[in-house]
């Protein structure tokens, strides 16, 4: 990022983007999200520090765990997927896009692993075009 932004700025960018993010650290311990109270995939406090397989299906965690080694391996940047979500049984299905990228230092060494994930649902109805303020 060029130029520096003050904690609280920084803060606010955080919950303000429209994406859920999860952030791991190098030894795959969960380091914090955003979004805490409005999140499709709700983590409770009590998993900062946790491993990563404390937060995923159990039948997705060979595939979280290939992705995470090939990063560390520098085989792999990023891992993109999309599925059908219902947060409650009450509630509609959304279609989520999730995507994993590596988080690295300059010199390229692995640091952790950011988790995105998207409620696309409205953004697959998208026909044509809306300049900025056409109220169409």
């Amino acid at each position: 990022m060029i130029g520096k932004l003050p904690e609280n700025i920084l803060d606010a960018v955080l919950e303000t983007i429209p994406v859920e993010l999860s952030i791991l650290s190098a030894d795959d311990k969960v380091l914090g999200w955003n979004k805490h109270n409005t999140r499709l995939f709700f983590r409770p406090e009590g998993a900062l520090g946790r491993d990563v397989h404390d937060c995923h299906p159990f039948k997705s965690i060979d595939k979280v765990d290939q992705i995470l080694a090939e990063m560390k391996a520098g085989t792999r940047d990023k891992a993109t997927f999309w599925i059908d979500f219902r947060a409650q049984p009450e509630m509609p299905v959304r279609k989520v896009l999730i995507e994993f990228f590596a988080l690295r230092d300059a010199d390229g060494a692995y640091l952790g692993c950011m988790e995105v994930g998207q409620d696309i649902t409205e953004h697959q109805t998208i026909t044509g075009e809306k300049r900025l303020l056409d109220d169409k």
